[in-house]
């Protein structure tokens, strides 16, 4: 089946009701048969739910969805995309063990590694992602993982995943890429050789901004040791928002469609504008990763990033000029979001930490969202 027919029709098994739409399964706990039924759920020979902090089968459904989209074996739901990234790091490194990181990621993955993984003896470096030479001189022996986004929020870095998954495979670490701003739908980075996909489900796979969500996609192997953190530490998805995402996927496709159709036409809109100093957007001919980003990804998604001229001064003009578009540290929404990261999705970086990110202190993130564009560029008052 194509992508669009997957997301649609891989349901959950219908109950004796015969539902055509899966229902949500809102409970905390389930019944056994006998004695023996529950004695086989707990000791894993026999399949079924046991509670819903580690089964459900309105969470199963999702999983299953995300994971045949992605393209991997298996997937775990977890509450947020925070809580995804944070499950996968707990459960992959040990004390001792280090990390390699992109400079360019969400502002708070950069505190997991200075709050918690410091902590507990991990060790991290930050790497430039444009410059894989300069790489291997921060490679260690206890190097085992190398975590990126591509695109990356919001500078939108479009890093290679093919050489950057042979560099791992050199190395024996593995490949963690952050897939939130591209979905599914337009990248696969287990496809290009990446060991695990993770997602906010929050943002462009829910799309209306109503519930939160994360997903962690790889083998069955890697998910198999990310799972009893899930199960113990219980940072789960509930039923519910396991159904408002599965019910999302359906419609992501045809929503991307228009995501990107707008993105596009406005961010060619904004690198004609006299008074922009530039655009990122990865389906620009312009960009410097233009070639990288249409390889690798079906359509440029619908994150900008650029600056006017006027620096920071006129980027609060332009955000308090607004009438129409939401100003918002969310994004992937119906609804167009501009946002100011350095003075919220990443205000607690340092100015050197946002300057090696390539945030400025100017720089504006705009998610454009399913409004007629005419009326997005009509707000953004240039």
């Amino acid at each position: 089946m194509k992508f669009e027919t997957k997301a649609i029709r891989l349901q959950t098994d219908r109950s004796q009701h015969h539902e055509h739409s899966t229902p949500i399964f809102a409970t905390s706990s389930f019944v056994f048969d006998d004695a023996e039924h529950m004695r086989a759920l707990f000791a894993n020979e026999a399949e079924g739910n046991i509670y819903s902090r580690f089964t459900n089968p309105s969470v199963r459904e999702f999983e299953n969805k995300m994971a045949a989209l992605e393209g991997g074996e298996d997937c775990i739901a977890t509450a947020t995309g925070m809580a995804a990234i944070f499950a996968t790091f707990a459960s992959l490194l040990s004390s001792g063990d280090h990390l390699l990181m992109s400079k360019a990621v969400f502002g708070s993955t950069f505190k997991i590694n200075d709050d918690y993984l410091r902590k507990w003896g991990i060790t991290y470096d930050y790497i430039d992602p444009l410059n894989m030479e300069q790489w291997t001189a921060l490679v260690k022996p206890n190097t085992k993982l190398l975590y990126l986004e591509t695109p990356s929020n919001p500078g939108l870095d479009i890093i290679d995943l093919e050489a950057t998954s042979a560099f791992c495979k050199k190395h024996d670490m593995l490949l963690i890429v952050d897939n939130c701003f591209a979905t599914p739908y337009l990248q696969e980075p287990l496809a290009f050789g990446a060991d695990i996909s993770i997602h906010s489900a929050t943002k462009y796979i829910d799309g209306q901004g109503r519930v939160m969500g994360g997903a962690i996609i790889s083998n069955k192997k890697i998910i198999e040791q990310i799972y009893p953190f899930m199960k113990n530490a219980g940072p789960s998805m509930s039923p519910f928002n396991a159904w408002v995402l599965s019910k999302s996927l359906e419609t992501l496709a045809i929503r991307m469609d228009r995501h990107c159709q707008n993105a596009l036409q406005i961010a060619t809109w904004l690198e004609s504008n006299s008074q922009v100093a530039y655009v990122n957007y990865p389906f620009l001919p312009s960009n410097t990763q233009y070639e990288i980003a249409t390889k690798q990804m079906k359509a440029g998604g619908g994150m900008i990033s650029f600056e006017l001229k006027g620096g920071i001064n006129a980027g609060r003009k332009l955000i308090d000029a607004r009438e129409m578009i939401s100003l918002s540290a969310n994004l992937g929404d119906t609804r167009t979001i501009i946002t100011h990261p350095a003075s919220s999705t990443h205000s607690k970086l340092t100015p050197e930490e946002r300057a090696a990110a390539g945030i400025t202190d100017g720089l504006i993130r705009l998610s454009v969202g399913l409004e007629h564009v005419d009326d997005i560029i009509a707000d953004l008052k240039l």
